[in-house]
C-alpha cells in the first residue's frame, strides 16, 4: 500500500516548512546555530499544531552532518537514513506510561550513540506518565549524559508536574492561524491536483480550530470523492455553519423574522453543528456589526449596547453552562429577547410606546413603561482600571517576578474550584509581572472581557492558595502590543511609571436574567446542572 494520507505526506522535514511557530523555531535554530543544546526540552500546545513535527527535525539538525539555514540538509547519510536511525527513540506515553518504560531509558541512556553526534528521545503525551515513572523520569534529568538530548511533548502541561517543567526549556505552540492554514492548504491542493472552492478551502482551515493536522485531515476525507470540493460539502459533513448562514440568522433578528430564525435554529440541531462553533461564528458577526454601528453613520442594524449584551450572554452559554440538556433553546430563547412583539407594542421599542388619548381635541403622547421588567445589562468593563493595573505593574516589573508567577501559573490553574474561572484562565499567558500585579494575555477578547468583570475572584482564588494578596488584569493579544510599544518608548525617553490609587470596586449584583435563572425559568430546576 503506497497511499499516504496527507498529513503524514507534509509532515514537514526542515524549519522552513513548520507552519505559524516562526518565535520557537527562530530560538531553535540559534541553538543549533551557536552550538547551544539543551539537555531537556518540553513542547505544550494543542492538538495539530507542529509540536511532534518540530521535535523530529531539531532532533535530525542537531545530528546532520552539513546542517543549513533551514535545519536539517536532507541529503547526508544521517538525514537519510533518520528514520531507521536507532538513536532516535520516540515513545508514545499514552500507551507507555509505567516506571518499568523510564527505566528502561535510565538504563539505556549511558550508552554512547551508535551513529550519531546524540541519541535524542522523544516522548509524546508525556502528561500521561504516571507518578512513580514521573519520579524516575526525574532522575534522569537531574543530570543526563552530555550525548543525550529529551524532548518532551504535551497536550496537558498542567498535569507535568513542576519539577520537571523546571528541568526543561519550555516552548509554547499555539493554535495556527486561519490564513497561515489556508496558505498551507492552497499549496497542498496544487501539489495534489485537487479542486476546490476558496470558500471551502476558508471553512476547513476554520473548522479545524488552528490545527494543521485536522486541515489536513479533513481535506484528505473530502478528496476521496474526485470531485470539486465545495462550501456545501463541507458543512454537509462536518456539521460546520457558513457565513451565509450566520448572516441570514443575523439578519433574520434584525428584521424581526422569527418564524425563519427558529426555522433555521431547528435545521441547525438537526444537522448536528456544533452549539460551541455556532457560538462562536455569532461572536464574530456580532463584532463586525458592532464595529460597523460605530464606523457607519447610516448603520441601521442594532443599537451596539444590544449587541454587546448579546455577546455576552452568548459568551455566558459557551464559558459557563455544562448542560445535559439541549443548548440549543438556551441558544434559542436567549436570542428570542431581541426580537420584538408587533401586536404588544406596535412595532416601536419593547421599552417604550406611545399613547394617544381622546379625552380632548389635543394629541397627548404619554410614555408607557414596559410591564416586562427591563433585563440589566452585563457587568461594564472597568477600562481605568485595566489602564491603572498596567501602568501599576510597570512601576515595579522585573524577569524574577515574572517567571515566579509563570512557575506557579500551572499549579493555580489546577487548584482553581470555579470551574468558571478554569475555562476563563486555562488558555491565558502570564505576560508580565511586578510584585503584586501580573498582566495576563488571551487570544479571544471577549474572553479578556469575562476576565476583566471576574478579576477581583481571581485575585481572591490566588490569595486564597498562596496566602498573598496578588492582583490581575487580562488583555487582547492587540491591548498587550499597544502597551508594549508604549512601555519600549518610555523606557528610551526615560519616562518613569508611577503608581496611580485604584478607585474603589462598586460590588457587582448578579442580574436576575442571568443564563442560570433563564434555565430555571424554562425546565425543572432539579433536571438541569449548572457549574
Amino acid at each position: 500500500m503506497d497511499y499516504k494520507v496527507l498529513y503524514r505526506k507534509y509532515r514537514p522535514d526542515d524549519f522552513s516548512n513548520i507552519i505559524g511557530q516562526d518565535y520557537m523555531v527562530s530560538i531553535l535554530k540559534n541553538s543549533i546555530k551557536k552550538d547551544k543544546i539543551s539537555h531537556a526540552y518540553i513542547f505544550s500546545g494543542p492538538r495539530g499544531t507542529g509540536k511532534t513535527s518540530t521535535a523530529k527535525v531539531f532532533a535530525k539538525a542537531i545530528n546532520c552532518l552539513n546542517p543549513t539555514e533551514s535545519g536539517p540538509c536532507n541529503e547526508c547519510d544521517n538525514c537519510i537514513h533518520f528514520k531507521e536511525n536507532a538513536d532516535i527513540i520516540e515513545i508514545d506515553a499514552a500507551s507507555n506510561n509505567g516506571v518499568d518504560e523510564i527505566r528502561e531509558i535510565i538504563n539505556n541512556i549511558k550508552l554512547a550513540p551508535a551513529y550519531s553526534k546524540y541519541k535524542v528521545y522523544i516522548i509524546d503525551e508525556v502528561h500521561m506518565l504516571s507518578t512513580s515513572a514521573f519520579n524516575a523520569l526525574l532522575l534522569t534529568l537531574e543530570e543526563p549524559p552530555k550525548h543525550v538530548v529529551f524532548i518532551l511533548a504535551t497536550t496537558n502541561i498542567e498535569a507535568v508536574p513542576i519539577t520537571i517543567l523546571s528541568r526543561c526549556q519550555r516552548f509554547d505552540f499555539h493554535k495556527i492561524s486561519t490564513n497561515d492554514i489556508i496558505n498551507r492548504l492552497k499549496y497542498v491542493v496544487e501539489s495534489e491536483k485537487i479542486e476546490i472552492d476558496n470558500e471551502a478551502l476558508e471553512e476547513i482551515a476554520y473548522i479545524s480550530d488552528g490545527g494543521m493536522r485536522d486541515a489536513l485531515s479533513i481535506l484528505d476525507q473530502l478528496s476521496s470523492n474526485n470531485t470539486n470540493i465545495s462550501i456545501e460539502e463541507v458543512i454537509s459533513h462536518f456539521g460546520s455553519v457558513s457565513k451565509k448562514q450566520i448572516n441570514d440568522l443575523f439578519n433574520n433578528i434584525i428584521t424581526n423574522d422569527v418564524s425563519k430564525f427558529v426555522d433555521m435554529m431547528k435545521k441547525f440541531k438537526k444537522l448536528a453543528i456544533d452549539y460551541k462553533l455556532l457560538i462562536k461564528k455569532m461572536l464574530e458577526k456580532i463584532e463586525e456589526e458592532a464595529i460597523n454601528s460605530k464606523k457607519d453613520s447610516e448603520y441601521n442594524g442594532l443599537e451596539y449596547s444590544l449587541l454587546k449584551e448579546m455577546a455576552y450572554e452568548l459568551a455566558e452559554i459557551s464559558n459557563y453552562i455544562n448542560i445535559n440538556i439541549d443548548p440549543y433553546l438556551l441558544i434559542e430563547v436567549s436570542l428570542l429577547k431581541y426580537f420584538t412583539n408587533s401586536k404588544q407594542n406596535d412595532g416601536k421599542s419593547e421599552e417604550k410606546t406611545w399613547e394617544i388619548t381622546e379625552n380632548t381635541d389635543k394629541i397627548i403622547s404619554r410614555e408607557i413603561i414596559s410591564k416586562e421588567k427591563k433585563q440589566p445589562k452585563p457587568p461594564k468593563e472597568d477600562n481605568e482600571l485595566v489602564k491603572i493595573r498596567v501602568n501599576n505593574c510597570f512601576v515595579n516589573a522585573k524577569k524574577e517576578y515574572l517567571q515566579e508567577i509563570k512557575t506557579k501559573w500551572p499549579e493555580f490553574i489546577s487548584k482553581l474550584n470555579d470551574n468558571s474561572l478554569l475555562n476563563l484562565l486555562i488558555d491565558c499567558e502570564v505576560i508580565a509581572a511586578s510584585d503584586s500585579i501580573a498582566i495576563l494575555k488571551n487570544g479571544i477578547d471577549a474572553t479578556v472581557k469575562l476576565i476583566n468583570t471576574n478579576i477581583e475572584k481571581i485575585g481572591n482564588s490566588y490569595s486564597e492558595i498562596y496566602g498573598k494578596e496578588y492582583k490581575f488584569i487580562a488583555l487582547t493579544e492587540q491591548e498587550w502590543k499597544k502597551e508594549k510599544e508604549i512601555y519600549i518608548s518610555n523606557l528610551k525617553n526615560k519616562i518613569e511609571y508611577k503608581y496611580i490609587e485604584e478607585p474603589e470596586i462598586e460590588e457587582v449584583i448578579e442580574s436576575e436574567a442571568s443564563i442560570e435563572q433563564a434555565a430555571f425559568d424554562i425546565f425543572d430546576k432539579d433536571k438541569i446542572e449548572i457549574e
